[in-house]
């Protein structure tokens, strides 16, 4: 399994290395967003092929980790087309002014491949040991990972519809799963790998593959997700009453304000 980190690891390092090229190219960093998921697909690609493992377990997570992929990927290629750089990005590039390049390369992709290698570490171990056969915690793991995946795409579509219609410019969305948690998205995220981690419990260091879900959890929350979008709408009147009345993270009935 050792040989096949190394791998994995050096695929990542090439492939975030490719798109910080195209975004010096196209002065748009967020397109690392675009290569969040694609990056997983590559590195189960990796594992497949140095492995040799072709069990069902490890094919039936990649297939888990190839449709979740592509499907953020597309969705945020087409939900950022025509809009420029995403303000998070933007807002960095012109605090780092000169030295934009070397901390783009480090802070944004070299950061992230960092956390993908982590993150991926439940899947690189499933593929690399796991045996055609499929017990009561694979099953539990994989109806954790369709909720999960349910919670992330059907909020991305929900948030999608919403934002093309015009007549809601400007305005909060809270309604369909946004009613019950301000982030059905990154819910669902947490949730799919959560998933994971419970099908590879079976297969490489346990407390070693807890880092991923424990990892993504903290960051989602404290780090890139809910807490600096968030920071985005403090002087926003409508939003700080969706704060009232609605979780943030784990889904529940909306509160009466």
């Amino acid at each position: 399994m050792t040989d096949v980190m190394l791998y994995c690891a050096m695929g990542i390092f090439t492939y975030m290395n490719v798109f910080f090229l195209v975004a010096i190219a196209k002065k748009d960093n967020s397109i690392v967003d675009i290569g969040w998921g694609i990056g997983f697909i590559v590195v189960s690609l990796i594992a497949l092929y140095t492995s040799q493992n072709f069990s069902i377990e490890a094919l039936l997570v990649f297939a888990l980790v190839l449709i979740w992929g592509a499907r953020l990927a597309g969705y945020i290629a087409k939900r950022s087309r025509g809009k420029g750089e995403d303000f998070r990005y933007k807002q960095w590039r012109e605090e780092w002014g000169k030295n934009v390049v070397w901390r783009s390369w480090l802070q944004v992709f070299m950061l992230q491949g960092a956390v993908m290698f982590l993150v991926a570490i439940p899947v690189i171990s499933i593929i690399t040991s796991a045996k055609d056969e499929l017990g009561l915690l694979e099953v539990i793991g994989i109806v954790i990972w369709l909720t999960g995946f349910f919670f992330e795409a059907v909020g991305d579509y929900q948030m999608y519809s919403f934002k093309k219609r015009p007549e809601n410019k400007g305005k909060v969305m809270k309604y369909g799963l946004w009613r019950y948690t301000r982030h059905p998205n990154y819910f669902g995220e947490v949730v799919m790998w959560w998933g994971i981690f419970l099908i590879s419990i079976g297969n490489g260091n346990p407390l070693l593959n807890l880092v991923s879900p424990v990892l993504l959890t903290f960051l989602l929350l404290r780090v890139s997700g809910v807490t600096m979008l968030e920071k985005k709408y403090d002087d926003n009147p409508e939003y700080q009453e969706y704060i009232k009345q609605t979780s943030a993270f784990i889904p529940a009935p909306p509160k009466k304000t």
